[in-house]
C-alpha cells in the first residue's frame, strides 16, 4: 500500500516537472524539495505506525509451558 502511494506521489511530482518550463537551477531546488519532502513524509510516517503498535496489544508468538514439581 505505501509503495503504491509512493508511485502515485512520483508519477505526480513527474508530471508537474515536465509540465513546467524550469531551468537547471531551478530543478536542483525541486530535487531538493523533493528529497526534504519524502524525509517529512518518512519521518511522519513512522510516528504514525508506531502510534498504532502503541494501541493494538502484541501477542506472544509461543506458548510457554513450565511444569512444577509439587503437583505430583
Amino acid at each position: 500500500m505505501v509503495l503504491l502511494i509512493a508511485w502515485f506521489e512520483m508519477l505526480t511530482l513527474m508530471s508537474l516537472i515536465q509540465e513546467t518550463q524550469t531551468d537547471f537551477q531551478d530543478l536542483g531546488k525541486l530535487l531538493l524539495g523533493g528529497v526534504i519532502a519524502a524525509v517529512v513524509v518518512a519521518i511522519a510516517f513512522t510516528f504514525v505506525r508506531m502510534k498504532l503498535r502503541d494501541k493494538k496489544p502484541h501477542n506472544s508468538s509461543f506458548i510457554s509451558i513450565t511444569a512444577n514439581g509439587e503437583d505430583e
